[in-house]
Order: C-alpha cells, then structure tokens, then sequence
C-alpha cells in the first residue's frame, strides 16, 4: 500500500510539471533547469586538462602584468587580444597597450608584425591600440553575429574605466580598431569598471548584453559584483542592474568572463576568476623566490564555473573549484589564474579555454585547458547504476542525439515516456539496446528504430539508465 501511494503521487507530481520547451537546441548539464530525479546518479563537475604554456608574456611592452585576455575563433582564424603592462600601475596609465596574437589552430600562436604603433622606440611589435588611456586597460572584442551587422563593425568592443565610462569600439578585421563615437555608451558614474568589461550579440534574446564589473555592499564587506545592461544596437544601453545568484555565498568575482556557449548559445557558460582578498598562501621568502612583485602574493584565486540562461540570474550549481590553482608556489599568488573570455573549439573532440598564469612574475604566460565539447558538467552513474528523470520536454526534430562516455563495462539506455511518466511504446527501455563507448555526437535507437517525430506533438520524458557511464548533453534534431 505504502509503494502504491508512494508511485501515486509521483505520477500525480509527474503530470501536473511544468513543460519545458526545448525545440531542437543541445542542452548541457550546467544547471538542473530539465532535471525531476536522480537516482543513485549525481552532477559531475569536469576537470580540464592543462595542455601547458602557449603564449610566454617576455616583450618589453608585455610583461608580468599582461592581463584580461579575449579570445575569437573566426571560420579558420583565431584571435587572442590582451593588456599589455609591463610593471605594476594605476589603470588606465600611460603604459598600457592592446596587443594582439593569432593562429590557425588555437594551439600555436604567432604574435605579428604589425607596425601600426611606435613602442619604446619601435614600430616591430603586436600591438594594434597604443598609448590610448584608459582604453588599453580592458579593450574587450567580439565577433558580432547579429545579422544586421555592418561589415565595417563586424567586430565590437568596449573598453574604459570608471572617470572614462565604457566606449564602444568597432572594427572590420579585428585588427585596425575605431571608436564608434566620442561619448561612452554606458557613462561614468554608475561603477569602476575596473575590470574586464565584455558585451556579445545573445540570439535568444535578441539584444546585445554587456556583463561589467561593480561593487556589492553585503553587511559589512564590499563585494567585486556583475551587473548587466542590454541595448537593441549597441549604442543605447539600459540602466545597470546587479546579477543575482541566487541562494550562493557571496564572493569576490573578479572576472566574470561570460558568453554564449558555441555548441548552445542560449546557454552563457562563465569560467570566472574567484578572488580572496588578503587569504595569502606564500611566505616572504618563498615570494622572493619566485620573483613576484612584492605587491603581489597576499592574495590568492582560482577558477569557477557559473551559467546563465538570460536576465538577472547566474546559477551557480558548483560552489567548488572548476579549475584549481595547482602545483607550484607561482600558482598561488595574487591574480594569477585568470580564465580569458570565451570557450573555442580546437579539434573534433575537444574545445580550449586558455588561463593567465603566474601573474606579477617574470615567467607570466597564457596556458591553454581543454574539455571535451559540452563537457563542463556531466550526469554520472557509478558501476551499481543509476538514473536520470527528466522535466516534461517539448521538442522538435525526428532525432535524439547524445554526447556520453561509458567504461567498458558501462552502458546508457534511454527511455522515452509521456508526460505523466508512463513508457510510451516502442520506446520504453526494455526496447533500448545498451549504448557503450565515446562519443560526441550519438543518435538513440530503439529496436523499432531512431524516428521519434511522431512523439512532438505532446510533452515527453526522458529516462536515462546509466552504468559506469557519464552524458554530457542531448538534443532533438533533424538528422
């Protein structure tokens, strides 16, 4: 009886959930927006795998405090824009320069020739926006992928700080770079932005949004905050307002480095630099040996993973690192670990985010960390197995598609049911053979077949069975 009643009001909970209307895009586990139930399973947060140095910060208009790097992959080309300062100073000073990298793979970067500006004497150098304070403190790119976009504005940017406001910046080939007008397009007054200041084109939301640094006053400390503006053409923007996370504790974010993930864009993935001011990790002595800047070991950061589905709110499902400062008394001082903005594809299987590392030293370098594609975050089962229950789903497409790994002796079956929970027939998981291996992109079949068209018209459930395995995102399509 106890069993009964039990399976009763889940069914009655099952029926009465709100649909989640998915059409055809790839959904990750970031968040638990699509999730009723795990069992015996649980969120698995990824562990980038640290591919080394690719970038070694040693010009003379470089340096140690080389900072807030972006990175575009555009068709072929990849792009790599960032500070360079080669002693520590106020921001926005005299000798900060925006210089510029590229590459043909995302793994091997050439900094070129350019001779568009005179630094220190010399026309032989990478930088494409001179002595222009406060604007080479932060110049923030991106590749604009509104349809409308001009081709003489096909990059964007903005770039200040707090007594200048943020300006935006427009170019045709991301190298030659012109303000689109005098005036800034979100004024002084309103925050510091003395940080990196990123906007980007959100096709789900068909506006451009701008994510900046404030200052949030919670009792008596003062935390580095987010806010958010949004303009219909990149020019009038809406007032400010602060990002909400939620139930998270508050910390200190320094960058919040987020963008429209390339495999989702209705999903805003942050690889955002975490700070704690004054939590020092290094003795004086162990600071001499590495040469930091004196000023520069009294604090210590590291990595973390946060997303957004549009508006006022980031989830923060992972209050635990994404990306740990590691082995090494250079990792450990202040600054260091700081993600660049946005997440590339650098090979069939694999995508890069690239990190500053050993920040305030004369070894500063860029290092470069790759996932598997969509695999920030997985749902995993250990060997005993175990499940995944979704939300009521409305999709398109005559296709599921999973990106999965099991072991060699794991599995994933999938079984579709209606919205109140029940097997719809010809997709139960009785009539699912075992999925094993690895791979990105695996359409579902049953033993009657793949097509699922027939089931779009009302709401579905899908149910994993995992072993010893981990999925990493679905979709519906037209395959």
């Amino acid at each position: 009886m106890r069993l009964a009643l039990c399976c009763l009001l889940i069914c009655s909970a099952a029926s009465s959930a709100e649909v989640v209307d998915i059409g055809s895009r790839r959904e990750l586990f970031v968040d638990r927006l699509l999730i009723e139930r795990l069992v015996n399973a649980r969120l698995e947060l990824q562990k980038p795998v640290d591919k080394g140095e690719v970038l070694r910060l040693d010009k003379p208009w470089e340096g140690a405090f080389c900072g807030y790097f972006t990175v575009l992959k555009d068709g072929g080309r990849y792009r790599l824009y960032y500070r360079g300062l080669p002693g520590a100073g106020r921001d926005g000073n005299p000798e900060e320069v925006t210089c510029y990298a590229e590459s043909a793979d995302g793994i091997r970067w050439q900094k070129p020739s350019l001779r568009m500006h005179n630094v220190y004497g010399a026309l032989d150098n990478n930088v494409i926006l001179g002595a222009a304070p406060p604007f080479s403190h932060n110049l923030t790119p991106f590749l604009d992928t509104r349809p409308e976009a001009q081709p003489a504005q096909r990059y964007k940017a903005l770039a200040g700080i707090g007594k200048s406001g943020l300006v935006a910046f427009v170019s045709a080939d991301g190298v030659r770079w012109n303000k689109l007008r005098q005036h800034p397009v979100l004024p002084p007054g309103g925050s510091r932005f003395d940080s990196q200041n990123l906007a980007f084109w959100s096709e789900s939301e068909q506006r451009y949004v701008c994510y900046y640094r404030t200052f949030k006053r919670i009792g008596d400390a003062s935390y580095r905050w987010v806010s958010r503006a949004t303009s219909p053409d990149f020019l009038d923007w809406s007032a400010g307002e602060e990002m909400s996370f939620g139930e998270a504790p508050a910390e200190h974010l320094y960058t919040n480095q987020t963008s429209a993930y390339f495999r989702a864009p209705h999903l805003y993935i942050s690889i955002a630099a975490r700070f704690f001011p004054g939590r020092q990790a290094l003795s004086e002595q162990e600071a001499r040996a590495i040469q930091v800047n004196p000023d520069y070991f009294r604090d210590v950061s590291d990595a973390v993973l946060f997303s957004s589905r549009g508006g006022l709110r980031y989830d923060r499902t992972f209050l635990e690192s994404f990306l740990r400062p590691g082995v090494g008394l250079e990792n450990w001082v202040s600054r260091t670990n700081y993600p660049a903005l946005n997440i590339v594809q650098t090979g069939p299987a694999e995508m890069s985010f690239y990190v500053n590392r050993n920040y305030g030293q004369p070894t500063a370098h860029l290092a470069r960390y790759t996932l598997r594609p969509d695999g920030f975050v997985s749902v995993h089962a250990g060997y005993d197995g175990g499940e995944l229950l979704t939300k009521p789903l409305g999709f398109q497409g005559n296709r599921l598609e999973i990106n999965y790994s099991t072991s060699a002796a794991g599995s994933i079956r999938v079984e579709i049911q209606d919205a109140a929970g029940k097997p719809v027939p010809g997709f139960s998981l009785a009539e699912s053979p075992e999925i094993i291996g690895d791979q990105i992109e695996r359409i579902v079949r049953w033993t009657g077949g793949s097509d699922v068209s027939p089931l779009g018209a009302k709401p579905v459930r899908l149910r994993f069975a995992l072993k010893d395995a981990d999925l990493y995102s679905f979709r519906f399509h037209t395959k």
